[in-house]
């Protein structure tokens, strides 16, 4: 089988510039979710790279299966745990108590996630190095 990952880490990076793009466009609620699926694709490029399978789409719990000579820091796991919460929510009505998904998402998050993808990318880039 051959190594994605390069192919995987070049996608996470086009889903965050969509998430940069769709904020600067008013549309928080899908800038929240391309920066998660940013991040979700770099860590399992870093899976990848390191010969491993990664699946599901808790960014967290990736990060948690990585080897234990992959050093995570305790801080970068709570910045998953934070775009966690936007793999679903984001995209569907029945996620709130009322309201459609864009209603409840503004620029304040969309620049939050994103700074946050960005720098869970740059960790990977720096593991894969």
């Amino acid at each position: 089988m051959s190594n994605r990952s390069a192919d995987w880490f070049s996608q996470a990076k086009r889903d965050v510039q969509q998430a940069e793009e769709s904020r600067q466009a008013g549309y928080h609620e899908w800038a929240c979710f391309a920066a998660q699926q940013a991040a979700e694709k770099a860590v399992k490029a870093l899976h990848l790279y390191l010969g491993q399978e990664a699946w599901g789409h808790v960014i967290s719990k990736l990060f948690s299966e990585l080897p234990d000579n992959v050093d995570v820091p305790e801080d970068m796991i709570d910045k998953a745990r934070v775009l966690d919460t936007y793999y679903i929510p984001p995209r569907y009505p029945n996620s709130h108590p009322e309201g459609a998904p864009f209603e409840h998402y503004g620029s304040l998050q969309s620049e939050e996630t994103i700074r946050y993808a960005r720098e869970i990318i740059e960790f990977v880039r720096n593991q894969m190095a």
